[in-house]
């Protein structure tokens, strides 16, 4: 075994839940298939928790393995196999497989994982092998006898991915691969004894997914990689994915002898680039500016054509950025490799990607050349053949330049050179795009200043306007309310002048004549409750329109709620073209002019009354007409650039197709942008033309000293950064407004476009026609069969949704019916209850009352006794005062003292009566403050006694009130 794979095996480690993929990263984000994949076949029991061993993950030798044969999956057996490296991981447990349909998916795969180890009930112990390199074989080994057990090559090995930590499955690990030649994929499960050994394995796969056999490099290309290096290192992967005919783009296979890719010709291509840095600092690229293709290899940069980029952006993982263009293969310029290669016979195809990396001062172009064979439609692929993306290594040397702040560095390239299976090639740069300026490279201004687009929706647009332009206005506007049905005669020439700021809402209805349209209006308001098909769509465009305006900058605002209702109202309306994105930019452009039912009217005119509806028609036919008769026009009234484009391979649908799909409201400043809507309205859609031919003649001279590259990145951004300049809107709308495009003329081209297409499909093989035509019809109806799945299960889950929701209501309906029987039995109850207590209440309240009239009678008595007591006390008092003071007058001061003691002793009698009296009005007082308290108990227990209760209470007080009375007596 090679010393350095088995340090790389034990050294490694592979982050907890990541997977990593033939890209030699963790994988990117891949779709799942619509339909769920089949349940696992799973294996008996579980078994249970292993015992703690220590961390020792036993390597074999590749010698002790050497002795192994691999199964061929071409059904040969028996079939000796070479000596490989390879890593071997004992104590392992093989779970079982399952068949997936999304073998890239770390969601699918970690689900399967789950089910498999949940369910495998008779686990398998197994060795596993890993080979070193890319064109090796992973191999399951029985620990006893180190017979093979089965067989996987790695290049049918697609993706590898562990458990999270924080799941049962942190000791698992998976791996899924293409099963024989036909789309099947499986998905292979493992747990480890050991479960820090998981992501030595995984490393070990990654470190098989990168390797070549051709490891040889020269010395002066295989500097140490430090941190402080100053040599990058990418892998830049490229993918051929082809129309399957299904609706759908699958990756091309790859003859794995050859190394080259297998096309089929006429079929329409998509080129993926995956480029990933691996070592040193990272550097942060910002954007790719272009994706080229031409046949052959060592072409020259004007050799090469700019495809249509239709992505870019990292990865989910943000390991990798993802650049996605198409490639159409029947265009001329590709026909080379779209004609039938002879039998063991290849040819060369040169990749290149154009990149802007933030630190580096210039861009920085990757160079890809690979074998392809042009196969015949009818030939079936057999085995060996792989679907491996094609992948170099690039090693990128930059010298540290200046300091662009206090925390970001500069770059300047020094060289950029590739390793390739065939030996090492030095890349060229995107010298395209810079120049040299006293001696020193500097970008031009396609990429410094320039280099990025103006945001749509740029531009201040005053509403200031003269006096007399706005009094002539006024005339014309009030002469027009007169009779709306006839456009006054003098309004063309005033609607070239540019309709000012203030009047547009108004004049632009007048002029679609939707100034009445109430029965539009109440549509729009039905229209904006419905679903649209295209929603996600809508969404998505929907923060791309108009950034650079505060009316729409703001996610959720005003703004972007009213377009976003116009546009899904549209959709909603037109059921044949939905919503195209063109049509957002229109859109926002009449809402900062009039509100957003008025807005939707005037949207829809144009939509059907001014022809742009038809450019949205599903085969663009006539947008096609329309490219084909800008260029002619550019052939009569500009012929030199007509020529220049035409030697450079430029085409009027590279560049002028915003100019038709959006009326120029995408890349424009607003002031021009609203220009043109006025003289659409008013002279209808051949503006486009007149515009367009101004825009070209007033570039001539630039365009004419680009190649094929600069006139796009022209075309993209210097062309409207131009017109930001007001002065240089106005004069540029003045030209194009004196241009005569007569509409014979356009006719008459039109009618040579449609000879020419008749002539080209009679000239076109009948079958390759048919073939096309079924084709297209054929995703038609797969469009169609999605679309009635999709509509027949929404039915079918409405309907149980609805019939669960009325069974929940009915079950709801029976609790309430029998809670409200219960409660109005309870009711009854009570009203019952209640009466007898009011009866037994009023009783006692009769006899209380009874007792206390006899105890008033009672202590009304004491008291008259009282009061006769004290009378006497007091006429006792007075007549001894009396005699007293008769005795002194008379002057006898003799008393004796037996008349003394006498008084003493009727006095004392007399106190000791009055305190016996007052002993029994208290004793009396104390017991009717007790007869009170027990009347107030008896009233508060009435509520719960009962008549025989009742009866003793009443017994018990009539007692206490007869011995109270005794006593009172």
């Amino acid at each position: 075994m090679d010393p350095s794979v088995a340090e790389q095996a034990l050294g490694g480690g592979v982050p907890s839940g990541g997977g990593v993929d033939q890209a030699g990263g963790v994988d990117h984000v891949l779709s799942p298939a619509m339909a769920a994949p089949p349940e696992p076949q799973p294996c008996p029991d579980p078994l249970g928790t292993p015992p703690k061993v220590e961390m020792v993950l036993p390597v074999q030798s590749a010698a002790q393995e050497s002795e192994l044969n691999e199964r061929s999956y071409r059904g040969e057996s028996n079939t000796p196999i070479p000596d490989e490296d390879s890593v071997v991981f004992n104590k392992l447990t093989y779970l079982g497989c399952a068949s997936v349909n999304a073998p890239r998916s770390e969601v699918e795969a970690l689900r399967m994982m789950t089910i498999l180890r949940g369910q495998c009930q008779l686990p398998l112990d197994v060795t596993l092998s890993v080979p070193g390199v890319s064109e090796g074989t992973v191999r399951l080994l029985d620990p006893q006898t180190s017979t093979e057990i089965a067989s996987y090559p790695i290049y049918k090995i697609l993706f590898c991915v562990r458990g999270h930590d924080s799941t049962p499955e942190s000791d698992c690990f998976a791996f899924t691969e293409s099963h024989y030649n036909a789309e099947i994929f499986r998905i292979h499960v493992f747990r480890c004894e050991i479960q820090e050994a998981v992501s030595r394995i995984l490393y070990s796969f990654a470190t098989a997914f990168r390797r070549s056999t051709k490891k040889t490099l020269l010395s002066g290309l295989a500097p140490p990689l430090t941190p402080d290096s100053d040599v990058f290192t990418f892998t830049v992967s490229l993918e051929i994915k082809e129309d399957d005919g299904k609706g759908t783009f699958s990756a091309v296979a790859k003859d794995k002898d050859k190394n080259s890719f297998k096309l089929r010709p006429g079929m329409d291509k998509k080129i993926v680039i995956y480029v990933q840095q691996t070592s040193n600092k990272e550097l942060a690229i910002e954007r790719c500016f272009g994706l080229l293709l031409s046949p052959g290899k060592n072409v020259k940069n004007s050799d090469m054509h700019l495809l249509d980029l239709e992505s870019m952006g990292k990865s989910s993982d943000g390991k990798s950025y993802i650049i996605t263009g198409s490639w159409n293969p029947n265009t001329p310029q590709f026909q080379a490799v779209n004609e039938e290669t002879p039998k063991d016979k290849f040819m060369y195809m040169t990749t290149a990607v154009d990149l802007v990396i933030t630190e580096v001062e210039e861009p920085v172009r990757f160079l890809l050349e690979t074998r392809v064979r042009v196969c015949s439609p009818n030939e079936r692929l057999f085995w060996p053949f792989s679907k491996r993306n094609y992948t170099e290594t690039y090693y990128l040397k930059l010298r540290q330049m200046e300091r662009k702040s206090n925390n970001d560095t500069l770059y300047e390239v020094l060289s950029l050179e590739s390793e390739v299976p065939f030996g090492t090639r030095l890349c060229r740069r995107a010298h395209v795009y810079f120049c040299k300026v006293d001696n020193k490279v500097v970008l031009n201004s396609l990429l410094s200043d320039n280099d990025e687009p103006l945001l749509s929706g740029s531009g201040d647009v005053s509403k200031e306007c003269a006096e007399k332009i706005l009094e002539t206005w006024g005339d014309l506007l009030s002469k027009w309310h007169l009779n709306l049905s006839v456009r006054p005669k003098q309004l063309p020439a005033l609607v070239r002048s540019g309709v000012p700021e203030a009047l547009r809402g108004e004049v632009w209805q007048l002029l679609a004549g939707c100034h009445n349209n109430d029965h539009q209006v109440e549509e729009y308001r039905t229209l904006i409750t419905k679903e649209s098909p295209q929603d996600s769509a809508i969404t998505r465009d929907i923060n791309r329109t108009f950034p650079a305006h505060d009316y729409f900058k703001d996610t959720g605002g005003d703004g972007q709620d009213s377009l976003y209702k116009i546009c899904k109202a549209y959709s909603v309306y037109d059921e044949e073209i939905g919503y195209c994105q063109g049509q957002s930019f229109l859109a926002a452009v009449l809402l900062l002019h009039m509100p957003e039912e008025q807005a939707f009217s005037v949207l829809v005119k144009i939509m059907f009354d001014y022809g742009l509806r038809e450019l949205f028609k599903q085969n663009f036919e006539d947008l096609h007409c329309k490219f084909f008769q800008l260029e002619r026009l550019m052939q009569e009234y500009i012929p030199d650039l007509y020529n220049h484009f035409l030697n450079v391979g430029l085409e009027a649908h590279m560049y002028a197709s915003q100019w038709f799909l959006t009326l120029f409201t995408a890349k424009f400043p607003l002031y021009m942008v609203f220009h043109i809507i006025d003289l659409l309205l008013c002279e209808g859609i051949s503006v486009i033309f007149n515009v367009a031919l101004a825009l070209l003649k007033t570039s001539r001279e630039d365009l004419l000293a680009t190649d094929f590259e600069g006139a796009l990145k022209f075309f993209r951004v210097p062309v409207p950064k131009r017109y930001r300049s007001e002065e240089n809107a106005k004069k540029l709308m003045e030209l194009a407004c004196s241009m005569k495009v007569l509409q014979k003329k356009l006719k008459k081209y039109e009618k040579e476009y449609h000879a020419m297409r008749e002539q080209q499909e009679q000239q076109e093989a009948p079958i390759e026609r048919y073939e096309r035509e079924n084709r297209r019809l054929q995703e038609a109806n797969m469009r169609l069969e999605q679309e009635n799945d999709d509509l027949a299960h929404e039915l079918v889950s409405s309907k149980i949704a609805l019939r669960k929701d009325l069974d929940n209501a009915e079950e709801k309906a029976d609790a309430l019916n029998k809670e409200l029987l219960m409660t109005k039995q309870k009711l009854v109850d009570s009203e019952d209850e209640k009466r007898r207590l009011e009866e037994e209440s009023a009783q006692l309240k009769e006899m209380c009352r009874r007792e206390l009239d006899k105890s008033e009678s009672e202590i009304k008595k004491n008291g008259s006794i009282i009061g006769e007591y004290k009378q006497c006390s007091i006429l006792f008092s007075k007549e001894g005062r009396l005699k007293a003071a008769r005795k002194l007058k008379e002057g006898s001061e003799e008393e004796t003292d037996e008349e003394k003691e006498a008084l003493k002793n009727q006095l004392r009698e007399m106190e000791l009566e009055l305190a016996q009296t007052k002993l029994q009005l208290v004793e009396a007082e104390c017991k009717i403050q007790d007869l009170e308290h027990t009347l107030g108990l008896a009233l508060n227990e009435v509520q719960a006694a009962k008549k025989t209760w009742f009866n003793r209470t009443l017994t018990s007080i009539k007692t206490a009130t007869g011995a109270q009375g005794k006593e009172t007596t």
